[in-house]
């Protein structure tokens, strides 16, 4: 993958976690607009790109990873508190207390949906990743904030969340080049794994995206507009 995309992934996240110093009181509409194109992108690209992909080796059990990734990012939300799809929760208790579990799991979910880089032309995937890390990386920051970590301390956790997925991506170019092992043989599998993630997230943030599930003109415009450059750049391809 070429370098600037890595730098893509990396200041995508870095700059919506630090842009939390710019913004005062809770309402960031713009920010919403983002989560929910980002939303919409992601399961296009999941629907055109990654599901053929990861079926393209005629290994039937792609499908229960599948699964069993989707099921794994339930587990995560449990202790992420829907980070991953924007969401900001002030903290319940007057302790000065590091949110230890929103600020793992939130960096292997990171991580995971950096893996699928690795394969192939995937430049439409860098970018939906990038997008949804913005609004990811501010609701961290947030969290952050609000249990009193000092702005440096910030910085360096939404830096640290920041390189996972060029991590990830390092990482899975290791095992599908078999450098790790003969990892390389399960690499669709992994895959499978980390398309069940996307699809929940990106599902989650659509049905999530309004109150009482409901869009509103800019958000459907928002959603469309998501897919529609998706489906452009999947038929660009063909």
């Amino acid at each position: 993958m070429a370098s600037w995309k890595v730098i893509i992934l990396f200041f995508s996240a870095f700059c919506g976690g630090t842009s939390v110093f710019l913004f005062k009181g809770d309402n960031h509409k713009m920010l919403k607009l983002v989560l929910s194109f980002s939303g919409a992108y992601l399961f296009a690209i999941t629907v055109l790109h990654l599901i053929p992909d990861a079926y393209h080796g005629n290994d039937n059990w792609v499908g229960v990873f599948i699964l069993a990734g989707f099921l794994f990012q339930i587990v995560l939300e449990q202790f992420s508190d829907g980070i991953e799809h924007g969401h900001m929760h002030k903290p319940k208790h007057d302790l000065v207390v590091f949110p230890l579990g929103i600020m793992v799991s939130l960096c292997l979910h990171a991580f995971l949906e950096g893996m699928p880089l690795a394969q192939g032309n995937q430049d439409q995937l860098v970018y939906g990743i990038a997008l949804h890390h913005i609004p990811a990386a501010f609701a961290l920051a947030t969290v952050l904030l609000s249990n009193r970590q000092s702005k440096r301390n910030t910085v360096l956790f939404v830096a640290l969340f920041a390189i996972m997925a060029p991590a990830g991506y390092f990482f899975s170019t290791a095992l599908s080049n078999g450098d790790i092992g003969n990892l390389q043989h399960y690499f669709n599998r992994i895959m499978g794994v980390v398309i069940g993630i996307f699809l929940h997230i990106s599902t989650t943030i659509l049905f999530e995206s309004s109150a009482d599930h409901k869009f509103n003109l800019r958000k459907m415009i928002a959603v469309l507009l998501g897919v529609a450059i998706a489906l452009a750049g999947f038929v660009g391809e063909l």
